[in-house]
């Protein structure tokens, strides 16, 4: 690849960094992005949208409740102008907790509909992640760098990134690589924001038995369609970096599965893990660091339904709009303000 340069470059190209690609693109700015196209969380996901049962399963007050719902409604307008398809069947949890469920979803200004042992969460919707994912890359077309970045490091208009396959030079910068550590050339306190991210292992089945017509979610997991059979998750394992399957948890999902679907666990399930970053309050960081830098990063398991609001977000970062609707509380430099 020969040296290239472009208005704005991101790094990373799991949902977060390419929502943030897709936004900025419709508002009009030159974007690449920067990934070595491999396996990463937002592809080892069920592509979730699901603000109540989130809210549900955190405990979540008031204020986390709006926010997330806030992200979900944002969703219908981007899927339109991105080429995406959401899967609007509403997911259902089962249990006999479903009262109680509904209850607390009701009090947080959810619309639900109990039924005996479910409820239904009329705006908890879904999407295929590995399917999204390749369309949202694909709407880059030659703006997608490819290669692996080694390095960035300050330059005359705005940032140089090292990468694997030569040099991208940019006048503004979004690191939105996961729960990877902080790449050499960032400023230091940046770094250190970047290096206090939790990272968080986890493990989702895919089997080619049809378990389920929609997301099911209950006490310990979860079944969900997928494309071709169903989709049984999830473990999270703070502190963890380790993908490989264990089979203890694999074999408890399993019967969760059996438990919220009605039928059989299948004999064959695929097993695969992925790395998530988390912050210490559970939101993402979003917004600017000073001297053209941006981060997006740290959405926990809700990359998929935050990933339009962090777009947002840092767009209107870039462009130095007024704060939107919620970006305070994602503000990347928030746990160093007054309070924080």
């Amino acid at each position: 690849m020969a040296d290239i340069s472009c208005d704005i470059v991101v790094i990373g190209a799991g949902v977060l960094g390419l929502s943030v690609a897709a936004e900025l693109t419709a508002r009009g700015h030159a974007m690449c992005v920067v990934d070595p196209g491999r396996q990463n969380a937002s592809s080892v996901a069920a592509g979730m949208i699901a603000p109540a049962f989130e809210s549900q399963l955190d405990g979540a007050d008031a204020a986390r409740a709006a926010l997330l719902r806030h992200a979900a409604g944002l969703w219908p307008a981007f899927a339109g102008r991105s080429g995406l398809v959401l899967e609007r069947t509403p997911a259902e949890w089962r249990g006999s907790d479903a009262k109680a469920v509904a209850e607390t979803l009701t009090g947080l200004g959810f619309s639900v509909q109990a039924d005996g042992d479910v409820v239904r969460a009329e705006g908890d919707v879904r999407i295929d992640a590995e399917a999204a994912l390749a369309r949202l890359r694909s709407g880059l077309g030659a703006a997608f760098v490819g290669a692996e970045a080694r390095s960035v490091e300050r330059a005359p208009e705005g940032w140089r990134v090292e990468t694997t396959a030569g040099r991208v030079e940019a006048r503004q910068l979004i690191i939105a690589t996961g729960a990877a550590a902080a790449l050499a050339g960032l400023p230091e306190a940046v770094t250190d924001i970047i290096n206090r991210i939790e990272p968080i292992a986890g493990q989702i089945g895919r089997t080619e038995a049809s378990l389920t017509d929609r997301v099911v979610r209950g006490v310990g997991g979860y079944v969900t369609p997928a494309r071709a059979g169903s989709l049984i998750g999830a473990t999270m394992v703070r502190g963890s970096r380790e993908t490989a399957s264990d089979p203890a948890a694999s074999a408890r999902l399993a019967e969760v599965a059996a438990r919220l679907s009605g039928l059989a666990a299948p004999e064959t399930i695929e097993w695969r893990g992925g790395v998530r970053g988390a912050t210490s309050d559970g939101l993402p960081l979003a917004g600017p660091v000073g001297d053209g830098l941006h981060l997006a990063l740290a959405p926990r398991r809700n990359g998929w339904l935050l990933g339009p609001l962090v777009g947002r977000i840092v767009a209107d970062g870039i462009e130095r709009r007024p704060r939107g609707a919620h970006a305070a509380a994602l503000d990347p430099l928030r746990f160093s303000l007054p309070g924080g």
